[in-house]
């Protein structure tokens, strides 16, 4: 094993090992004035609704229901904040999820109106990870997204979800795609993540990631 090879086992592992120890539910923030003070590292995960960002959450926490899953999309308009180890050290962020065709225009702005506060005065917010539905691609409102953190010069990773809905050649050519989008973005990470929460698919590896991320 090459020492790049065996750096990046024992950062796996050590992800596990953090993952699997104290996750606790913190906070819900509906606008910037509830945020939690920034005392330590922030990974925050956004995406579509019904993209599956609970689910993904479930999975790298090892939980069952950490995160809320819900049927209804663009359920969930807060910033939900959770606290990794104990003592903390480091916290993931929920996003509210984006793509609401039947919002009312309000709702819309309130949303676009937080996110993009968050995301251009958070100090201690160390990466995004923008979720894509393999099953779908990239659609307008994911790019409208990636411009919005583009111009926060928020650095985030594509994640694809949901790899095991679709066939593998159709996953290969929809990752293909993705990786073309993401070359068009200044914040967009090279390396595109491709995971599935039901068969762990990516999830160690994504792990992994977050913890390099976060700098801890």
């Amino acid at each position: 094993m090459s020492p790049e090879e065996t750096a990046q086992a024992e950062l796996v592992e050590r992800a596990r090992v953090l993952f699997a120890g104290p996750i606790e539910f913190l906070l819900s923030a509906p606008s910037l004035k509830f945020l939690p003070e920034p005392d330590f590292p922030e990974i925050a995960f956004c995406g579509r609704s019904n993209v599956g960002k609970s689910s993904l959450l479930n999975a790298l926490t090892g939980r069952k229901a950490i995160a809320r899953t819900s049927v209804t999309p663009g359920r969930t308009q807060e910033l939900n904040f959770f606290e990794v180890g104990a003592p903390t050290v480091l916290r993931l962020v929920d996003m509210p999820g984006y793509g609401f065709a039947k919002a009312p225009l309000s709702v819309v702005d309130k949303w676009r109106k937080l996110v993009r506060d968050f995301l251009r005065g958070r100090v201690v917010l160390k990466r995004n990870l923008l979720l894509i539905d393999a099953r779908h691609g990239v659609k307008q409102v994911d790019i409208e997204m990636m411009q919005m953190l583009d111009e926060s010069a928020v650095g985030y990773r594509i994640v694809i979800t949901k790899a095991d809905k679709i066939k593998a050649s159709e996953l290969e050519a929809v990752t293909a795609a993705v990786a073309v989008e993401a070359r068009k973005h200044s914040a967009a990470f090279p390396v595109i993540h491709v995971t599935s929460s039901e068969t762990k698919l990516g999830i160690a590896e994504l792990r992994a990631a977050v913890l390099e991320d976060s700098g801890v």
